[in-house]
C-alpha cells in the first residue's frame, strides 16, 4: 500500500540538513530559554547576596556541613536504589503474572503522593504512635538521618524501576536468548550481554536517584528532627538570599561535575565484569534463588516503600464509613475547592508532559547520538540535570526571581507550567537519551543505506526500540508534576492538589478528610497511569 503523500512529505523533509537542524537549534533554544537559564539566573540576579554569607564564617561551616551531608545521603540512597530497583525491573518486565502490569503501577505511588505528604506519611508510619512505633512503646525510626535514608529511597526508588522497566522492555531478548544457547547461565547472560547494553540506562538511573535525592524539600523537612542537608538548610534560611544562592550554586557545580565524572568514566567502565564464574552463577541462576530474590525485592518494596507511602492515606477507609464520602463526592465544604485542585494538577501535569515530550525528544537524540561531537554533548547531558540539583525551594524562589522581575506580565497559570517544564524535564531526556544510546547505530545505518529518511528510521526503528523507555519518562514527568508541592508554593498562588493537602495538613484538618483526599489523589492517578500502560503494552512480550 503506498504511503499518503503527507507521509512522503514529512520523509523528505526530514532529510533535508537545515531542516534538522532547525529542529536541533529550537529545542536547544527552548532548553536553555525555559529550562536551564531562568533558575540560574534566578540566582545570578541575587549573586551579590554571597556577600552576606562569607561575612559569618559559622554560616559557611554550617552551610558545606549541610551540602557533605546531602551527597553522602544520595549516594547511600541511589546505591540501594540500584540494588532493589534493578531486580523490581526484571521482575516486572520478565514475570509471566497477569498482576504484573498492577504491580508496575503500584511502583509509581511514592511518586503520586505529594511530596510533603509522603514525607508526613513515612513519620507516620515508622515515627508516631500510629504506625510502628505502636508495636514497640517508642518511636521505632526517630526523625533524623536513617528517617530521611528510608524517605529518600521511597520516592527514588520508582526512578530506577521505571527507567530500567522501559530499558528492559525495549531490549530485544534475542541477544541473551543467544548466549543461553551457547552455554552460558541466567545469570551469566543477564550479567555479560544485557546488562552490557542497558549500562546507559542504569547509569541513567543511578544519575536520576543521586538528583532527586538531593533535591528533595518539601518531604525532608517533615522528618529531617535536628539532621540537616542541603534543602533543609536552605528552608532553615529562606529569607536569607545569600544562604539559598550560597548553598544553591555549591549544589550546581560539585552536582554537575559528579555527572561529568559518570557521563565521561561510565562508557570506559567495564560493567560488568567480564570473568565469568559457570558454577557458581549456574547455581545462583536456580528458580530457588531467584523466587528468593524476587521475595526479598517484593518485602523491600511494600514494607520500606509501597506500605510507608500509602500509610497517610488509609484514614480514608474510615472516612467511608463515617459518611464523609457522599460529602466528599458532591464537593460540599472545603471538597470543591479540592476538586478544583484536582482538575489543576492533572491539567498542569498533562500539558507539562505533552510539552516536555515535543522539546525534550530532540535533546534526547542530539544526545543519545552525540550530534554535537562526544565534549559538547557531554556538557549537554551535565546541564540537562541542573533542574532536578536544585532543591526544589530554592528552584521555585529562582524561578520566581527570574519571571516575576523580568517577564510580569505573564498570567500566572504559565509561570507554574514554567516551574514543572524545569523539574520534570530531566526525566524525559535522561531516560528517552539512554536509550537512544544503547540502540546499535548500525541498524540505523542499514536503512539509511535502504534509501530510509531519517523520520522513516526514526518511526520505524528507533521509537519501536525506544518506545517504553519513552513512556517511562513521560510517566515520570506526569507523577512528578502532579505530586510537586516546594516549587508550586513558591513560584504561584495557585492551589494545586499537594499545595491544598499540605494547607489541610497545617490548619489541622481531620485526619479522615486529610486520609479521603490523599486516597483520592492516589486511587485516580494510579487508575489513570494503569490504563496508560495497557494501552501502551499490550501484549506483553517477555
Amino acid at each position: 500500500m503506498p504511503k499518503p503523500r503527507i507521509t512522503n512529505t514529512l520523509y523528505e523533509l526530514s532529510s533535508k540538513t537545515m531542516i534538522k537542524n532547525t529542529i536541533y537549534i529550537i529545542s536547544t533554544i527552548i532548553f536553555f530559554a525555559l529550562i536551564l537559564l531562568p533558575p540560574i539566573l534566578g540566582i545570578l540576579i541575587k549573586w551579590n547576596t554571597m556577600q552576606d554569607v562569607f561575612n559569618q564564617p559559622k554560616l559557611v561551616s554550617e552551610a558545606l556541613n549541610a551540602i557533605a551531608a546531602s551527597f553522602a545521603v544520595a549516594f547511600v540512597v541511589s546505591s540501594v536504589d540500584v540494588i532493589f530497583g534493578v531486580p523490581m525491573a526484571w521482575m516486572i518486565t520478565r514475570g509471566k503474572s497477569k498482576w504484573l502490569n498492577v504491580l508496575d503501577t503500584l511502583s509509581d505511588i511514592p511518586f503520586i503522593v505529594p511530596t510533603a505528604t509522603l514525607g508526613y506519611s513515612l513519620l507516620l508510619f515508622w515515627s508516631e504512635p500510629g504506625g510502628l512505633s505502636s508495636l514497640f512503646g517508642t518511636p521505632f525510626v526517630s526523625p533524623g538521618w536513617l528517617l530521611i535514608i528510608l524517605l529518600h529511597f521511597a520516592f527514588s526508588f520508582p526512578v530506577v524501576v521505571r527507567v530500567m522497566v522501559g530499558a528492559l522492555l525495549d531490549y530485544k531478548l534475542e541477544y541473551e536468548q543467544a548466549s543461553r544457547t551457547l552455554g552460558a547461565a541466567p545469570l551469566t547472560a543477564a550479567r555479560t550481554v544485557t546488562f552490557a547494553i542497558l549500562k546507559p540506562s542504569v547509569i541513567a538511573s543511578f544519575t536520576l536517584a543521586f538528583a532527586r535525592s538531593l533535591s528533595e524539600t518539601g518531604a525532608t523537612m517533615m522528618v529531617a528532627g535536628v539532621f540537616v542537608n542541603g534543602p533543609i538548610f536552605i528552608k532553615n534560611h529562606i529569607n536569607e538570599t545569600g544562604a539559598l544562592v550560597f548553598v544553591s550554586f555549591i549544589l550546581i557545580v560539585l552536582s554537575s561535575l559528579v555527572f561529568v565524572t559518570i557521563r565521561l568514566l561510565g562508557s570506559k567502565l567495564r560493567l560488568p565484569v567480564n570473568k565469568v564464574w559457570p558454577m557458581t552463577e549456574r547455581k545462583l541462576s536456580t528458580s530457588a534463588v531467584a523466587s528468593s530474590r524476587n521475595s526479598v525485592t517484593l518485602l523491600v518494596f511494600f514494607v520500606v516503600v509501597l506500605v510507608p507511602s500509602l500509610f497517610v492515606a488509609i484514614p480514608a477507609f474510615e472516612a467511608v464509613f463515617a459518611g464523609i464520602l457522599p460529602e466528599a463526592l458532591s464537593g460540599l465544604g472545603l471538597w470543591g475547592d479540592y476538586w478544583q485542585s484536582m482538575a489543576l494538577s492533572y491539567l498542569v501535569g498533562t500539558v507539562v508532559t505533552l510539552l516536555n515530550v515535543v522539546i525534550g525528544l530532540p535533546m534526547a537524540i542530539m544526545i543519545g547520538r552525540k550530534k554535537l561531537g562526544n565534549g559538547l554533548s557531554t556538557i549537554i547531558d551535565m546541564l540537562v540535570n541542573i533542574p532536578i540539583i536544585v532543591p526544589s525551594v530554592a528552584l521555585g524562589a529562582s524561578l520566581a526571581i527570574f519571571w516575576t522581575e523580568n517577564f510580569s506580565f505573564i498570567p500566572e497559570i504559565w509561570l507554574l507550567i514554567f516551574a514543572h517544564l524545569s523539574i520534570t524535564y530531566p526525566y524525559f531526556v535522561r531516560s528517552m537519551s539512554a536509550a537512544v544510546e544503547r540502540i546499535n547505530i548500525d541498524l540505523e545505518e542499514a536503512g539509511k543505506t535502504l534509501g530510509a529518511k531519517p523520520l522513516c528510521i526514526f518511526r520505524t526503528i528507533t521509537f519501536p526500540l525506544a518506545k517504553y523507555s519513552m513512556l517511562s519518562g513521560a510517566i515520570m514527568m506526569f507523577t512528578r508534576s502532579v505530586s510537586e508541592t516546594g516549587a508550586t508554593l513558591v513560584v504561584s498562588n495557585l492551589v494545586t492538589a499537594p499545595v491544598l493537602l499540605v494547607n489541610w495538613v497545617k490548619t489541622g484538618v481531620p485526619t479522615m478528610t486529610l486520609g479521603l483526599g490523599c486516597g483520592f489523589l492516589i486511587l485516580f492517578s494510579f487508575i489513570i497511569l494503569l490504563i496508560l500502560r495497557l494501552v501502551a503494552r499490550g501484549r506483553r512480550t517477555y
